[in-house]
C-alpha cells in the first residue's frame, strides 16, 4: 500500500515536471526566439498552463483526485496535437487546412530530424501527462 502511494507520487511530480518543461518550451519559442503561435498553438497553451499549476498543487499536497481533471485537460490537449501534427505533416490534412489567423497552423517553426515539431513536442508531453494521470487515477480507484 505505501509502495503504491510512493508511486503515485512520483507519477505525480513527474506529470507536472513535464507541464512545466513543455511551459517553459513553449515560452522560449514565443518570447526567445520570437516564433508568433498559431491558434491551434494557442489552445495547446489553454490546455497546458493550468496543469502546471493544477498538478503542482497536487503534487504538494499529495491530491490524487487531480488525476481525473489532468487526464481530461491532457486527453483534450492530446488530441489538438494531434490535429495540428497531421495539419504540419499530412498533405491530405494540409490541404484542407482552414484559415489559422495571422500564422498558419501549417506552417513549421522547427523540423527537427524531419518530423519533430512543435506540435509533435506538445504532442509527447501530453501523451505522458494523460498516461500517468490515467495510472493514477486507476490506482486511487483500488483505494
Amino acid at each position: 500500500m505505501d509502495k503504491q502511494k510512493d508511486h503515485r507520487e512520483n507519477l505525480l511530480f513527474y506529470a507536472w515536471a513535464v507541464s512545466v518543461i513543455a511551459t517553459l518550451g513553449s515560452l522560449y519559442f514565443s518570447e526567445i526566439k520570437q516564433y508568433i503561435p498559431c491558434e491551434l498553438c494557442w489552445y495547446q497553451r489553454i490546455l497546458m498552463y493550468p496543469l502546471v499549476i493544477i498538478l503542482g498543487i497536487a503534487a504538494a499536497k499529495k491530491d490524487y483526485k487531480i488525476a481525473l481533471y489532468s487526464a481530461v485537460f491532457s486527453g483534450i490537449g492530446l488530441l489538438v496535437s494531434t490535429y495540428h501534427y497531421l495539419l504540419q505533416k499530412v498533405t491530405v490534412f494540409a490541404e484542407q487546412a482552414p484559415a489559422c489567423g495571422i500564422v498558419p497552423c501549417t506552417g513549421a517553426y522547427i523540423n527537427w530530424l524531419g518530423f519533430i515539431t512543435i506540435p509533435l513536442l506538445a504532442l509527447t508531453a501530453f501523451i505522458f501527462i494523460f498516461t500517468t494521470s490515467i495510472i493514477i487515477y486507476k490506482r486511487s480507484k483500488e483505494d
